[in-house]
């Protein structure tokens, strides 16, 4: 039976994908719940527990390095095993540059010890056990992270940085049975935005994307679950997203301008 860690699961894409994988799996899984929010993960494995999936939960700070190394060692040590890690823990930001003050930039810093050093700190301790179960690895990036899009910079610089990640430990791993997974989801119907950092560093309320149109967490979640399963290197989600990656290396200027186009008026560089 599969055990798999998903960070991030107290709500949004990563609960989903736990309600997904109960379905999938039953009581052939065994999913670990990791995320700072308790009674958010509490809620998720209860609904896990109906659908006939065993949970564990681990609240986790991915930012801490001793706390995801306590959450991949205790998964082993409760379950025998490890098959699957789904990096999916993450915040997100919307604030232009020029905006925000040279007191507050260090959220900058922040953002990326939980978009990146999250993942990094799990994957490096899940390593070994993965290798011995010839499992798979999941990372749940954005498509801001294959195209910059304007008010973004500290989201994008913290995707861009998964994306080279994963795929440079993609090729480490070549011959080692360990799949690497991608995933670039794009707006995604979830309060992420919402819940995510301003110029300030403080929390937004609003998105700065226009939201029409936006993915229900539904089918993100069973793409992701899809490319996991098929080990997929990657999913590349929506067609706008699939023609802007390739249109990047033909035409990168008008990729400029379709992403300018994604993003709500007062938070376009004036």
């Amino acid at each position: 039976m599969p055990n798999i860690i998903i960070t991030g699961a107290s709500d949004g894409i990563g609960a989903e994908i736990a309600r997904q994988l109960a379905r999938r799996h039953g009581l052939q899984a065994l999913l670990v719940l990791a995320a700072r929010n308790t009674a958010g993960l509490q809620s998720v494995a209860a609904e896990c527990k109906a659908l006939g999936a065993r949970t564990l939960i681990l609240p986790t700070d991915v930012t801490v390095e001793a706390q995801c190394r306590h959450l991949v060692e205790t998964t082993v040590r409760e379950c025998g095993s490890l098959d699957i890690l789904v990096n999916n823990a993450g915040v997100s930001a919307h604030a232009l540059l020029a905006d925000v003050p040279t007191d507050k930039l260090g959220w900058y810093h922040d953002l990326m010890q939980v978009n990146l050093w999250g993942s990094v700190y799990c994957t490096h301790a899940a390593l070994p056990y993965l290798k011995e179960s010839h499992g798979r690895i999941v990372a749940v990036s954005s498509l801001a992270g294959l195209v910059g899009v304007p008010g973004r910079t500290a989201y994008s610089a913290s995707k861009f940085a998964m994306t080279g990640f994963f795929e440079a430990l993609r090729t480490e791993l070549h011959g080692s049975g360990v799949s690497v997974t991608l995933a670039y989801p794009g707006v995604v119907d979830t309060r992420i935005r919402m819940n995510g950092m301003n110029a300030q560093g403080e929390k937004a309320g609003r998105s700065g994307l226009k939201e029409a149109g936006a993915m229900s967490v539904h089918e993100c979640a069973r793409l992701i679950v899809d490319g996991m399963v098929r080990r997929k290197r990657d999913v590349v989600m929506t067609a706008q997203g699939k023609f802007g990656r390739w249109l990047k290396l033909l035409a990168p200027s008008l990729v400029d301008r379709l992403a300018m186009a994604a993003v709500k008026p007062d938070y376009r560089p004036k």
